[in-house]
């Protein structure tokens, strides 16, 4: 029988891609699978919109994951019939039990069609359309390496937790 200790170690080995120690590493080429927040259109009214909101999601069609709390941020815009999404910024929070870590930064990514092109086939009579149910894949183009961050709120838990191991340890 495994202990839940050796499932957990087993299960973060099997995934290429989460935070090692206080660095979030992905490669280059590394493609994720996402999928939007709210809903998105453009027409020709709106070509295009600034801080579109993504998250990461459990696909086969990534390559690598980033951690299950990630708010990836980018921008849309129509191309022909095609609509081209880009990835600009992202924050990461890693959970492990009672800790957590925080990573955020920079990266540069764009999503790319099942047929390899750049841009999403979503667009038809004009009008580009995705909805938080549609998976899309953001290939990064530069490797990604964000420091871990200093988090206060891990920090505040640690104190407490060592606080009530301290009033257990003095009771009689």
């Amino acid at each position: 029988m495994f202990k839940p200790t050796i499932l957990l170690m087993a299960t973060a080995l099997a995934l290429p891609s989460l935070a090692l120690g206080d660095t979030l590493s992905l490669p280059a080429d590394a493609r994720v699978a996402m999928a939007l927040v709210d809903d998105l259109a453009l027409d020709a009214e709106t070509p295009s919109r600034d801080n579109v909101v993504m998250h990461p999601v459990q696909s086969e069609r990534g390559s690598h994951r980033l951690p299950d709390y990630c708010v990836v941020t980018g921008n849309a815009r129509r191309d022909g019939e095609r609509l081209r999404l880009t990835a600009s910024a992202l924050t990461c929070v890693e959970t492990a039990g009672a800790d957590s870590a925080i990573y955020s930064g920079g990266l540069t990514a764009g999503a790319y069609d099942e047929d390899g092109d750049a841009g999403l086939d979503a667009c038809a009579d004009g009008r580009c359309r995705l909805t938080p149910d549609d998976v899309f894949v953001l290939t990064l183009t530069r490797p990604l390496s964000l420091e871990q961050q200093a988090n206060p709120s891990a920090e505040i838990n640690a104190r407490r937790r060592q606080h009530d191991a301290d009033e257990t340890a003095d009771r009689p």
